[in-house]
């Protein structure tokens, strides 16, 4: 198992990538190589304050960085020796299995997709994110990497987030439903009218439409939309949760009953504040590339960055990539059959 970590970017700067990964070996991630992708000094000093020492580690020397600001496509070009280019190198070049960032998201996208390409039959790669709810967690496919989908996007997200559910988050049959205005056959805009159709022919465990109020009622494993959607469903959980905790802290503390009582309480807060605890899933995986990618929350901080490499190293050990490729030949194959029966059928 091969990584190149993206060390640049991010709000907090390399040391919080070096305290991650120094936490990640102490909890049993056993790399072959670690590629640190950045600049040489700053890393070299992080290293030195962590007292961070493996035989794996090596340090790939890159000069520029993608900043939130830069324009990825264009930034790409003006920035060919930026970090997150430079790891995206080692793994198309076979020397890396995977890439961890925490840089630019549109950057590691474009990045993914200049550098790596799609895998064998998938029209878009997609970025999945899995969010914690009070049973279990789902995987929201796309998180916001595609605005304007077809159909059979739709179809193959739901593909790759299946495989994702399963592999990685254990999900036995993941339950994948279509994110729609209500529940009803038939609902929906002519996107998610056809989609529908479409999942009801694949092999997946297409369980129908779900709405918002579903996502925390444990009906699905694999939430399916565009990139609009879903990006608006990730940010509003995101400021929702932390929202809540925030209520609750200012109402807890208000009066000396109040605070007596949370104490008491003190034990079960703990506990529902780790289930619902986005650091524990690590980062957003980017579906359906040619190499392992992994995007890692910006403001992200030690504990996410551990979690972040021990769930690549699962994706890797899973081989999640390759499933995907299966899955997505033979999903395509079904479709294209029944496609072709439907039309000689036609008079």
């Amino acid at each position: 198992m091969r990584v190149a970590v993206d060390v640049m970017g991010g709000d907090h700067g390399p040391g919080v990538v070096i305290g991650g990964l120094q936490m990640a070996l102490r909890s049993g991630f056993r790399p072959e190589r670690v590629y640190l992708v950045g600049r040489r000094q700053e890393i070299e000093q992080k290293l030195r304050e962590h007292d961070v020492e493996s035989g794996a580690l090596e340090i790939v020397h890159a000069s520029e960085v993608l900043t939130m600001e830069d324009r990825p496509v264009q930034a790409l070009r003006r920035k060919p020796d930026c970090s997150i280019l430079r790891a995206m190198e080692l793994v198309a070049e076979g020397r890396a299995d995977a890439v961890i960032s925490m840089g630019n998201t549109g950057g590691i996208f474009a990045a993914a997709t200049l550098k790596l390409g799609r895998l064998p039959g998938v029209d878009r790669g997609a970025i999945a994110a899995v969010i914690p709810t009070p049973e279990r967690a789902f995987v929201l496919v796309d998180a916001g990497a595609n605005i304007e989908c077809k159909p059979l996007h739709l179809v193959q997200y739901a593909v790759m987030g299946s495989v994702y559910a399963r592999e990685v988050l254990r999900a036995s049959s993941p339950r994948v439903g279509l994110m729609n205005v209500g529940r009803e056959d038939g609902k929906g805009n002519e996107l998610t009218q056809e989609a529908f159709r479409l999942l009801r022919r694949t092999s997946l465990n297409f369980v129908g439409n779900v709405e918002g109020h579903d996502l925390f009622e444990d009906r699905v494993d694999v939430v399916v939309c565009d990139g609009f959607v879903g990006n608006v469903i990730l940010k509003t959980c995101e400021s929702l949760a932390l929202a809540m905790f925030g209520m609750l802290k200012r109402e807890l503390s208000r009066n000396l009953r109040r605070r007596l009582g949370a104490i008491l309480a003190g034990n079960a807060f703990r506990t529902l504040r780790r289930r619902l605890d986005p650091e524990a899933y690590g980062g957003a995986p980017l579906l359906g590339f040619r190499g392992t990618v992994m995007k890692v929350h910006g403001s992200a901080r030690e504990r996410a960055w551990c979690s972040a490499l021990l769930i690549t190293a699962q994706t890797l050990q899973h081989h999640v990539r390759d499933q995907i490729a299966q899955q997505i030949a033979e999903a395509n194959a079904v479709l294209e059959n029944r496609s072709a029966a439907s039309a000689s059928t036609l008079p």
